[in-house]
């Protein structure tokens, strides 16, 4: 379900909650302000102990919940009848629990209302808790449980709300749900593996006002639009990625002569429907509908009855793939719905054709979103008539026929325009100046290759939060941006070719990223940067110079600092330690020196570390391991460090990228590198998050230089998903490849060139069977190859030249089709892909020669020699 769909679902839900509660305490199930308050029943506080005994609490939410205390009736998420005493409700809902649910809890025999959802609670629910049939409210949702839906659930017929969405169940569906004949909201959204043969029992469920279960396949459950059909109350229905495509009968003709639904809220996305799906979605649209989802699908337009639909507020029509006419499609809108519409977002589909004059009948649409399309040719002038239109998204298309400044300024009360690609260029568009409601602007890759008109900046003052002009061509000074932006603003100017000085910036700023650009100078305007929003700064890729501030005491949110290469140089000042948010610190070609940093020890909360190319010295601290202990990447290359490697970097468990090439280490390998964790398990590595969102704006942050196959790559985050190196090359190690090493079975690059390593390669070396690289070159290893490197058949790059090794190369399709070189400077080596011989080959040769010869005139047996040979 997409974000902006679950808010609205998360409402209603909560308006059922609401609903029931208030039914609740119709019946007496709530607390009642005129009556004592008595203390709660010891067997039911022994129950609730047990509860919390079989759990984890990190965040303290059962802190009040001790022997000690004596009122249970006061602990926090236990409400109790002010009459009786007896526990009857109990939320836990985010509370951050971790561990199996209790049968303690049968014996709340009174408990009316019990929320465990949004917690970590795992094993099976419990089939005991069909006795508490007092139930009127269960949410066990968005939890780990597992195993299958207990039948005993059906047994609690006083049910209102049920939810078991976002677990890891499986198994059918109890058909004794439709016992639950009281139910109003029932969820089981991507509840688990869970299956469906029919949906008859939901026909007794007359009073079901929500109904979810997304990600259930209902492929077989024929006539399923009749059961719903028969729902009087039903007002939600979600269905999204249930397989609907593949009903042979999903309704009965009797049931589609008229549309009487009452539902209110529709979601049918990701099902592979195609257009035929329309005859059966008729009788489920009314003009009671007010919000529809088609998104998803393989969906070729849409028919004329969904313009009659009077009631219709939100149409999601995006990631369909088959191929559209817009003007088509707005016509089919253009009934009474043209008057109701309010959100359309048809982005990412193929609408061909322009945006036409009938956009004008839609006066109430406010949001507009038509995003990455193949519309061409001319924008209506009525397009910006809109009397209601605030948020529009023309991004990525071939639009053209943007209007004049003066037309704009009478015209256009849109707050928020997206427009990048779509080719305004080359000139910067000075109409959009002319949008003084604006509060969120997106130009980026438009080929504008200009200077921004200084009066753009002074347009909207202390109103935008959103600012996008990257990959442009932009040119020229960036003035004072002290008064332009509102509080957690988003300015990113990356990609362009601005310069000179960068002057005051707005404390309001949560991202800046002024990356890629041709800045000089110090960065002394972050000590004016003071009010602690910044989130993001990103400031690489520029001619930046000086130290950096120590003026980075206020800077309590920053989770990215990325200053890679600029002439940054100098120490790292001590108000570096001050930012305990900071994930992400990237200072990759600056001219920093002096020793390791011993501010960045504070940063407890960093993941990538990036202090390559540098001048920094002396021994690696051996807190990294222990301070820092959430690394996932640690690129040190190219610096002066040396010592030994420190056997505290084996604490790093999630350590995917380590990189202390180009450097002064000495000693040998550490044979504890076999715990790093993520190099050993199988599967997809849990790689770290470090995509921040601020406002309605992504930025992504993992990207890493290493040395990938003797050349120098830059990996970003879509193909770091499965990356795990380790770069110890050109240092003054020695000793030999410690045996634990081929523990590392998940690691896919090992580079230990140009260091001075020696005895044998691990005959194992073999089980690290996802090695892609393997680079030993320039060393002083001896032997022979092992003959088990045949094995490793996803090798595509070997390089052992210039060592000590003798003997065959083993042969296999790999070891083979690499390039000779990758193999000399070792005089003992023979094979191919070498042109030295080895000496049983000679051997076999001069004896076949020898055979011929004798053989010459004696009528040898042809088949004979070819058999030798």
């Amino acid at each position: 379900m997409h974000p902006c769909v679950f808010i609205i679902f998360s409402l209603l839900f909560s308006c059922l909650e609401t609903t029931t509660a208030n039914q609740l305490a119709a019946v007496g199930g709530g607390d009642d302000d005129n009556g004592a308050v008595n203390r709660c029943f010891e067997k039911e506080k022994d129950a609730l102990l047990h509860f919390k005994s079989l759990l984890q609490d990190p965040s303290d939410c059962l802190s009040m919940w001790t022997a000690e205390q004596d009122n249970c009736c006061e602990w926090s998420g236990v409400t109790c009848d002010s009459k009786t005493g007896h526990v009857t409700e109990l939320d836990l809902m985010l509370c951050g629990l971790v561990g199996e649910i209790s049968h303690s809890l049968v014996n709340l025999t009174y408990l009316n209302y019990l929320d465990l959802s949004g917690n970590s609670f795992h094993g099976t629910i419990p089939a005991i808790i069909g006795s508490l049939t007092q139930l009127r409210s269960l949410y066990l949702g968005y939890n780990n449980l597992n195993g299958t839906i207990p039948r005993s659930i059906g047994s609690l017929t006083q049910l209102r709300g049920l939810s078991l969405s976002y677990n890891s169940l499986y198994g059918a569906i109890p058909p004794e749900f439709g016992n639950l004949t009281n139910l109003e909201g029932l969820y089981l959204s991507y509840v688990g593996m869970c299956r469906l043969e029919n949906l008859e029992w939901l026909s007794p469920l007359s009073h079901l006002e929500g109904l979810a279960m997304d990600g259930i396949s209902l492929a077989k459950t024929n006539h399923w639009v009749d059961v719903i059909l028969s729902l009087p109350k039903l007002s939600l229905l979600s269905l999204d990625g249930c397989e609907l495509s593949q009903v042979i009968y999903p309704y009965s003709s009797s049931f589609l002569n008229s549309s009487s639904s009452s539902i209110e809220v529709l979601y049918l996305e990701n099902n592979s429907l195609t257009s035929s799906m329309y005859r059966w979605l008729f009788p489920l649209t009314s003009n009671s509908l007010i919000y529809l989802d088609l998104s998803g699908n393989m969906l070729d337009g849409i028919p004329k009855y969904l313009g009659n639909l009077c009631s219709l507020v939100s149409l999601r029509f995006d990631r369909n793939s088959a191929v559209v006419t817009f003007p088509d499609f707005l016509n089919n809108l253009s009934g009474c719905t043209s008057l109701s519409l309010q959100l359309l977002v048809a982005s990412n589909n193929q609408f061909t054709g322009s945006l036409p004059d009938e956009i004008q009948k839609f006066t109430s649409l406010t949001y507009l979103f038509l995003s990455t399309n193949q519309l061409k040719g001319t924008i209506s002038k009525k397009l910006w008539e809109l009397p209601n239109l605030k948020y529009l998204d023309l991004s990525k298309n071939s639009l053209h026929g943007f209007p004049s400044s003066d037309y704009m300024s009478n015209h256009s009360h849109i707050e928020s325009i997206q427009l990048s690609s779509c080719k305004l260029g080359p000139h910067f568009p000075k109409w959009i100046q002319k949008l003084k409601n604006l509060t969120s602007l997106d130009i980026a890759n438009n080929g504008i290759s200009d200077t921004i008109p200084v009066e753009f900046w002074g347009s909207w003052p202390s109103r935008l939060t959103f600012l996008n002009l990257s990959s442009n061509n932009i040119s020229g000074k960036v003035p004072d941006l002290s008064s332009i932006f509102y509080n957690n603003s988003v300015i990113d100017l990356s990609s362009n070719s601005f310069d000179g000085l960068i002057t005051n910036v707005s404390s309001t700023v949560a991202l800046l990223n002024l990356s890629r650009n041709k800045f000089s100078g110090g960065i002394s305007f972050l000590c004016e940067v003071i009010h602690g929003f910044l989130v993001i700064l990103d400031l690489s890729h520029n001619y930046l110079s000086g130290q950096i501030p120590n003026c980075l005491w206020h800077f309590k949110e920053l989770k990215v600092l990325n200053l890679e290469h600029n002439n940054l140089s100098g120490r790292l000042p001590a108000s570096v330690g001050s930012m305990i948010k900071l994930e992400a610190l990237d200072l990759y070609k600056n001219d920093f020196s002096e020793e390791f940093p011993l501010s960045v020890k504070n940063c407890t909360s960093l993941k990538s570390l990036n202090l390559g190319a540098n001048k920094f010295s002396g021994n690696l601290p051996v807190w990294i391991g222990e301070s820092l202990s959430g690394l996932y990447v640690l690129m040190l290359r190219s610096n002066n460090f040396s010592g030994s490697i420190p056997l505290q970097l084996c604490q790093l468990a999630s350590l995917q990228i380590l990189d202390l090439s180009v450097n002064h280490f000495h000693g040998t390998i550490p044979s504890c590198l076999s715990n790093l964790t993520i190099m050993v398990q199988q599967g997809f590595p849990q790689v770290q998050n470090l995509e921040r969102g601020v406002s309605v704006y992504s930025y992504n942050v993992d990207h890493v230089m290493i040395q990938w196959q003797g050349v120098e790559r830059e990996f970003v985050r879509s193909n770091m998903v499965l990356l795990r190196s380790i770069d110890l090359s050109s240092n003054n190690l020695t000793g030999e490849i410690p045996y634990q090493i081929t523990n590392l079975d998940e690691l896919i690059a090992l580079n230990l060139s140009k260091n001075a390593l020696y005895g044998k390669i691990p005959w194992n070396i073999s089980e690290m069977k996802n090695l892609l690289t393997l680079d030993l070159s320039r060393n002083k290893f001896l032997g022979e190859i092992p003959s088990t490197m045949s094995q490793m058949t996803l090798l595509s790059y070997l390089d052992v030249s210039c060592n000590n090794l003798s003997g065959r190369i083993p042969s296999s399709t790999q070891l083979q089709s690499f390039d000779p070189s990758r193999y000399k400077g070792n005089l003992g080596l023979c094979g191919p892909p070498l042109t030295k011989k080895c000496p049983l080959d000679e051997e076999s040769e001069i004896q076949h020669n020898i055979g011929e010869s004798e053989g010459e005139g004696e009528g040898v047996d042809e088949l004979h020699v070819l058999d030798f040979g």
